[in-house]
């Protein structure tokens, strides 16, 4: 099977996924204790005015026919309008100015914990038993073990109160303008503007959640490499790359490695899902005004649409990550396809 052919097929697949989690949380999202319409309207609301709110949000209909008039609303481009949060603001616009910030810790976290967490495990596994071996196994045990929240915590303390170096909170300095809002991601539209100097404060202000995001999932993911290397090196094909002479790092790096990343790949993958729902502490942590955040508010204020606005684009991100997780299996093992 083509690589074209063997995308197409694992696409199709995951759209009953997406479908299924939009249909369970909106049901479930209607289920939930109190009524929106009574915190739109304030605190003493008349007979008349309920009805009245019911009727212009659509409450009043059928529980299938409103979500049949939403799923066809959210794949046209309109994801509804806020009702508790920003009274009448567009879904979309409200959190696209979230979900850039929760998507650049998690995008940077992942990128630095795969790099040196495959690298880890890489020398773990080498220096099997040995005291390097020993020292990464401690440190991924330790990864594991911390919560996020106190992590973060006991990061702020040490470089921000007792050393201070690093902002503790936010996602700029407070006087700084924000960018001119291009792609909604700050990094790169203070990088097209030009502006430099906000590049560096944000860079700043991301180090301490990034810190505390990778360093948990470097763990994961050394621990993963490691036992991956373990059994592809004791494999046939490496004893006998090493019978003809072949150079130890050509051994590691282009026979052995190349085998175990497929699991390796798998703990990625997930991984970064993991940050995604871990990045609501690590947000509320430093005060980072993501989409975390606001996914609590909108829980605890009943806010239907940007709830399934919420879960919809996360759940995306997700089946696209696993798509490209998929895509890099068929990659590393042409056999996968078949």
């Amino acid at each position: 099977m083509s690589l074209i052919k063997y995308i197409i097929k694992r696409a199709l697949t995951m759209i009953p996924v997406l479908f299924g989690a939009i249909t369970v949380v909106y049901v479930l999202s209607r289920f939930m204790p109190g009524n929106p319409v009574y915190a739109y309207l304030g605190p003493h609301p008349t007979p008349e005015e309920i009805r009245e709110m019911e009727h212009f949000l659509g409450f009043d209909q059928p529980l299938i026919v409103q979500f049949f008039r939403y799923l066809g609303d959210l794949f046209t481009g309109d994801w509804g309008r806020s009702i508790t949060i920003d009274h009448g603001e567009d879904v979309w616009r409200l959190i696209w100015t979230r979900f850039p910030r929760t998507m650049e810790i998690t995008i940077l976290s992942i990128i630095i914990a795969s790099v040196i967490g495959i690298k880890s495990g890489v020398v773990s596994a080498r220096h099997r038993n040995k005291y390097k071996d020993t020292t990464i196994r401690g440190i991924s045990l330790v990864g594991v073990s911390i919560p996020i929240f106190w992590m973060g915590m006991i990061l702020q303390y040490f470089l921000t109160y007792q050393i201070p170096v690093l902002p503790a909170i936010g996602f700029k300095t407070a006087w700084y303008d924000n960018p001119e809002f291009i792609t909604g991601f700050r990094l790169i539209d203070s990088l097209i503007t030009g502006k430099f100097y906000l590049t560096i404060d944000y860079l700043m202000h991301l180090i301490l959640p990034v810190a505390c995001l990778s360093f948990i999932t470097i763990a994961s993911i050394t621990r993963q490499t490691r036992s991956s290397m373990l059994e592809v090196l004791q494999q046939d094909y490496i004893r006998t790359a090493r019978a003809k002479g072949c150079a130890e790092k050509d051994v590691i790096g282009t026979h052995a490695l190349k085998n175990a990343l497929i699991p390796t790949a798998t703990v990625i993958g997930l991984s970064f899902g993991y940050l995604l729902s871990g990045a609501v502490l690590t947000e509320t942590t430093f005060n980072l005004s993501g989409m975390g955040q606001l996914m609590i508010t909108a829980i605890r204020r009943n806010d239907f649409y940007v709830i399934n606005a919420g879960v919809f684009l996360v759940a995306l991100t997700f089946i696209l990550i696993n798509l490209a997780m998929d895509v890099i299996y068929g990659l590393l093992d042409p056999r996968i396809r078949y």
